[in-house]
């Protein structure tokens, strides 16, 4: 395996000169590509990430041409009326600090890490990696070892996590239908399963309509923490409830696998959906009949490896293996399911994106947007909106199997940073940006763990200097 792994590597690597080459025609597409600027998602995306109307009359400024000198000279003026900044005055002065400084190393392992996420309130970061390893940080202590998990029921990696709401359980999924629940609160720093700590085995595969084995690529806890979203090698979603201890919910949602799922909002009513066959679907759980889908969103001519909802229950993007990140507002999902449109037989595990196909357009694209410039290649790369506090959810940002880390602007589509690893190459799989703080973080399939501070100079006030 690591041999037909050097030699795919290879074949990637082989055809890079040819991806830089067509580097500016990308950009002149870029130019070309619609975005939809009369939609509602951008102009809520430009309010909460623009200074105010009252900051702006204080310091005798455009919204669109105030650097972040004025805006705090203008606070001390604008104060007396509102107390200070408005939460708009704040996501703009944080949006402008991009996390573009480092990368500096949290950690190292031997085998490929496959998850860093920060947790809701950003105190813990957690990581996973192929070696049957997850180890959770103190952020707040100099990125300390809080708990180090020797994971159980392991097949090929460990595929994805989740933290529950409470910040107290942490549920992990392989390539098998069992996923383990793990306390993390407990006092113990070592938890080896079932010797130090209980890993709780929930077995998916435990429904009547399961007639085989399969692997879990995605879990997600429920807002409520009471129910368990996982998304299935079998075509398949899968609802498990906690305290029922049993599955809630199988819907055969796809015609392949299911790399990706999330919950629509806090209600968890509605749930989001991608699969290797090209297509996002929406699922209501209030409503379903037989497993009817709510809604189905065409754009991608590749399989799906990501969606991050932007948690109003209307706005999703996906990351595609077309080498396509897309915006989806799901008031424009139709109830026709139409399949997929393959080009060529190519498989991203293997080789570079056909550089032919890489400005096709599926006929019937339904996304708001599309953004270009990084690698979905080998390994199911993710992306995120970023935070609504420090940035309004002005950017969002993804991994790319160059090495690097792209953050794109929602509402222009520009490509406002790109992190560059640095180290020997190797995919960025996962990356998360801290709730409220300039910190990204990433890790990547040479076992490294590393992060991103601001830099000191703002993106905007760096445009207007030029």
């Amino acid at each position: 395996m690591q041999m037909g792994y050097n030699i795919s590597k290879l074949t990637i690597d082989n055809e890079t000169s040819k991806q830089a080459q067509a580097s500016q025609n990308q950009a002149s597409y870029m130019d070309q590509e619609m975005f939809q600027l009369d939609n509602e998602i951008f102009h809520t995306c430009m309010l909460r990430s623009r200074p105010s109307e009252g900051l702006c009359k204080a310091t005798r400024s455009r919204k669109n041409n105030i650097s972040t000198f004025r805006m705090l000279s203008g606070r001390e003026i604008y104060s007396g009326k509102n107390g200070g900044f408005s939460k708009a005055d704040s996501s703009c002065v944080l949006g402008r600090c991009l996390p573009v400084d480092g990368p500096h190393i949290i950690d190292k392992q031997s085998t490929r890490a496959y998850v860093s996420r920060f947790s809701d309130d950003g105190s813990l970061l957690i990581t996973a990696f192929q070696g049957s390893h997850i180890r959770i940080y103190d952020v707040e202590h100099d990125w300390k070892v809080h708990k180090d998990i020797i994971a159980r029921s392991m097949r090929w990696t460990i595929t994805d996590t989740s933290l529950s709401p409470d910040q107290q359980f942490l549920v992990y999924s392989s390539m098998s239908p069992i996923v383990n629940l793990v306390n993390i609160g407990s006092a113990a720093r070592e938890s080896h399963a079932n010797i130090t700590d209980i890993h709780e085995a929930l077995d998916f595969s435990m429904h009547e309509d399961v007639v085989y084995a399969f692997g879990i690529f995605s879990v997600k806890f429920s807002s409520d923490g009471r129910e368990i979203l996982a998304g299935s090698n079998d075509d398949s979603i899968y609802v498990y409830d906690i305290h029922a201890n049993k599955v809630s919910l199988r819907l055969e949602a796809h015609t392949a696998d299911v790399n990706t799922v999330a919950f629509a909002d806090e209600t968890s009513h509605l749930i989001f959906s991608g699969s290797d066959d090209g297509l996002c679907k929406v699922w209501d759980r209030r409503c379903l009949n037989q497993g009817q889908v709510a809604g189905v969103l065409t754009g991608h001519l590749e399989g799906i490896t990501c969606i991050d909802s932007r948690g109003d229950g209307r706005y999703f993007i996906s990351n595609g293996k077309d080498q396509t990140l897309k915006l989806w507002d799901i008031r424009k999902m139709s109830t026709t399911d139409r399949s997929r449109i393959r080009y060529s037989n190519w498989d991203y595990r293997y080789t570079q994106y056909p550089q032919q196909q890489k400005f096709h357009r599926h006929p019937y694209d339904q996304s708001l947007a599309t953004y270009r410039g990084h690698a979905v290649l080998r390994t199911l790369i993710r992306c995120y909106f970023s935070p609504e506090y420090s940035t309004g959810k002005r950017y969002i940002y993804t991994g790319s199997h160059d090495s690097c880390v792209y953050i794109y602007d929602v509402v222009t589509g520009a490509q406002v940073a790109k992190l560059d690893c640095q180290t020997s190459p190797a995919a960025v799989r996962d990356c998360s940006w801290h709730p409220y703080h300039p910190t990204l973080v990433n890790c990547s399939w040479d076992g490294l763990v590393t992060r991103w501070e601001f830099g000191g100079n703002s993106y905007e006030d760096e445009m207007e200097v030029n």
